[in-house]
């Protein structure tokens, strides 16, 4: 599998084509998503590595989060045992805010 990445030739093209920085088709909300899902990827394996008990990734689940840039689909990572809190983006969260 591989991670997709943030193109930022695309990125500047997109600026000089007029098309925004935020909002739904925004030239920022592709980056924040790929951000979250990396940082909450880095929380799982933290997490495995720290358990005691057997435990391993176990696919992921998708949810809708609102943000200041735009909405997009957030792919959340799960383990087996459902032990994993994940702490930058909270179980049943669906807005990232600044605070």
């Amino acid at each position: 599998m591989t991670n997709p990445t943030f193109d930022i030739q695309a990125a500047i093209q997109a600026l000089r084509d007029g098309k925004g920085l935020s909002g739904k088709d925004g030239i920022l909300t592709p980056l924040i998503k790929q951000l979250t899902e990396a940082a909450m990827q880095a929380e799982l394996e933290q997490h495995l590595e720290q358990d005691e008990a057997p435990n391993r990734k176990n696919g992921s689940s998708a949810k809708t989060m609102k943000s200041t840039a735009g909405s997009f689909e957030l792919n959340t990572p799960r383990d087996r045992a459902g032990s994993f809190e994940p702490q930058i983006v909270k179980k049943h969260q669906t807005q990232l805010t600044d605070e």
